[in-house]
């Protein structure tokens, strides 16, 4: 799934949220936005027809009812999709590379991945 810088600062709010939330939550939540306020209707439709958020029901706000929403998944696997789908245009050696980059690299994370391609080397073989 593709999405425009916009959409993904809306799942950012959503993901950190950790509940569903309504669009006048998001735009409150949304500290660095780089969109409009008036354009969240228009963003949400968006996400929606992308199949990125679901609607999972109202709330009362005010007089009226707002719909709440959440991601369709997590930020994580978000991310990872959309790292093998740069995968699919570098090299692996060559995303893992600057993956490597990385000042969070810990030697935990080393052993995870050691572990990671041990196991695909016993797929493969």
């Amino acid at each position: 799934m593709e999405l425009t810088k916009n959409e993904i600062e809306i799942m950012e709010v959503l993901w950190k949220a950790k509940r569903p939330i309504t669009s006048v939550e998001i735009v409150k939540m949304s500290v660095e936005k780089t969109w409009k306020d008036s354009s969240i209707h228009i963003l949400i439709n968006s996400l929606l027809k992308k199949k990125a958020i679901q609607e999972v029901g109202f709330i009362r706000a005010g007089k009226g009812y707002a719909r709440t929403f959440e991601p369709t998944e997590s930020g994580d696997k978000f991310y990872a999709n959309f790292l093998a789908s740069i995968a699919k245009k570098i090299s692996v050696p060559t995303l893992f590379s600057a993956l490597f980059e990385s000042n969070d690299l810990t030697h935990d994370t080393i052993q995870e991945l050691e572990e990671l391609l041990n196991q695909k080397k016993q797929e493969l073989e």
